[in-house]
C-alpha cells in the first residue's frame, strides 16, 4: 500500500514538472492541410497579407495549427486548436508598445527572479474569451485595441547557475505573471525524445 502511494506521488510530481516545460515542434504544412473552417475564419484578413505560412505545432501538452503572416508591418500569428477553433491572435511588438505601468511590473518580476536576463521577443496576445465570438477576437486584434483581456508573451533567456535558460512567460494586461515555463529549442528534440 505504501509503495502505491509513493508511486502515484512521484508520477504526479513528474507530470507537474513536465507541464512547466515547453518542448515545441513546429512543421510547415500546405494550405490544404490547414483546417478549412479555420482558414475561412481568417481568409479576409489574409487578402493583403505577405509571407503567409501555415504550420502544425505540437508541444508537451497539445497540438495546434497556426497561420503566420505579415500585414501592415506587423508579424501576426493566429493559433487554432486541434479541432480548428480559434485560441488566440498574437503579433510582435516592442517594449515601448506596452503601457508604462505594465512594463514596469514585468521588469520588476524579471529583475527580482533573474540576476541577468535578455528579452528576445514580445508578443501582444488576444486570447479567445468565453461568451465572445471568434470574429470579435479577430477584430480586436487586427484593430490593435488595448483591452483588459490582452496578454503579453515574452520569450527571454536568463542566466542560471549552469548557463543560460530560455523561458516563455505570459503576463496579463497589468503586467502580472500568469504562466512561465522553460522553453527548449527545436534543435534539442533528438536529445529530449
Amino acid at each position: 500500500m505504501k509503495f502505491k502511494y509513493i508511486f502515484f506521488l512521484i508520477l504526479g510530481i513528474a507530470q507537474i514538472t513536465l507541464a512547466q516545460n515547453k518542448y515545441e515542434q513546429e512543421s510547415r504544412i500546405d494550405k490544404d492541410d490547414f483546417p478549412r473552417n479555420s482558414y475561412l475564419l481568417i481568409e479576409d484578413y489574409l487578402e493583403d497579407a505577405k509571407r503567409v505560412r501555415f504550420y502544425q505545432e505540437s508541444d508537451s501538452t497539445k497540438k495546434s495549427y497556426e497561420a503566420k503572416f505579415k500585414k501592415r508591418r506587423l508579424h501576426y500569428s493566429v493559433e487554432f486548436d486541434q479541432e480548428g477553433k480559434l485560441e488566440d491572435v498574437e503579433f510582435k511588438i516592442k517594449e515601448r508598445d506596452i503601457p508604462n505601468d505594465s512594463w514596469e511590473t514585468i521588469q520588476f518580476y524579471l529583475e527580482k527572479n533573474h540576476k541577468k536576463y535578455r528579452v528576445k521577443k514580445i508578443q501582444q496576445q488576444y486570447p479567445t474569451r468565453k461568451g465572445q465570438s471568434h470574429e470579435k477576437t479577430l477584430h480586436n486584434a487586427f484593430q490593435n485595441l488595448i483591452l483588459p483581456e490582452v496578454n503579453y508573451e515574452l520569450v527571454f533567456s536568463a542566466k542560471e547557475s549552469d548557463g543560460f535558460q530560455e523561458y516563455e512567460a505570459l503576463f496579463d494586461s497589468e503586467g502580472q505573471l500568469k504562466r512561465i515555463r522553460k522553453s527548449f529549442p527545436q534543435s534539442y528534440d533528438h536529445v529530449l525524445y
